[in-house]
């Protein structure tokens, strides 16, 4: 708890800039969601309404780094990496043709086919056996081998060990050179 008078003000202070703070990333999670969706479901002669979902998120964005809730280079970031995926998927619409399916996944930053079915079959679906399932059971047979010695030892002392250290040259002197 803090001790002074100053220090739980700026508790509740605090407390109420996070609870915006929570509201106002979030919006902004929404509205680059929303970008990002309509730029993925982009059809040929549909830029009018993806160039306004995409202002209103570098809008979003925007607001939320001028207000310091996100780190201005954060913002930045995001916005270039949103414009850019919108330029490349535009251009890969225009072009059309053939390979329309792949230019627009790879536009996406993916290649068609790798979601999470595709990388299921892939991979082999044994394991092998976890180490973990081998301790218990060597742990086990040790235990009783302990605990079947009820008589009292008293613990004789230690003879000190030596210590075993690592070479270290002798000192030479001057007198020795």
């Amino acid at each position: 708890m803090a001790n002074s008078r100053s220090a739980r003000k700026r508790i509740r202070a605090n407390e109420r800039k996070h609870v915006r703070n929570r509201g106002v990333r979030s919006s902004v999670r929404t509205y680059v969601g929303k970008a990002r969706q309509s730029l993925l479901t982009l059809e040929p002669g549909q830029t009018v309404d993806i160039a306004e979902q995409l202002r209103a998120a570098v809008r979003a964005l925007d607001r939320a780094g001028e207000k310091g809730i996100l780190h201005r280079n954060n913002v930045n970031r995001r916005k270039s990496r949103l414009t850019a995926m919108a330029a490349r998927l535009i251009r890969a619409a225009s072009e059309g043709g053939e390979r329309t399916t792949e230019l627009r996944a790879a536009a996406a930053g993916g290649v068609k086919g790798r979601g999470r079915a595709s990388s299921a079959a892939k991979k082999p679906a044994t394991r092998p056996p976890a180490k973990a399932a081998v301790k218990p059971a060597a742990k086990a047979a040790v235990k009783p081998a302990a605990k079947a010695s009820t008589a009292r030892v008293k613990p004789t002392a230690k003879a000190p060990a030596a210590k075993a250290s690592p070479a270290k040259p002798a000192a030479t002197t001057e007198a020795d050179s």
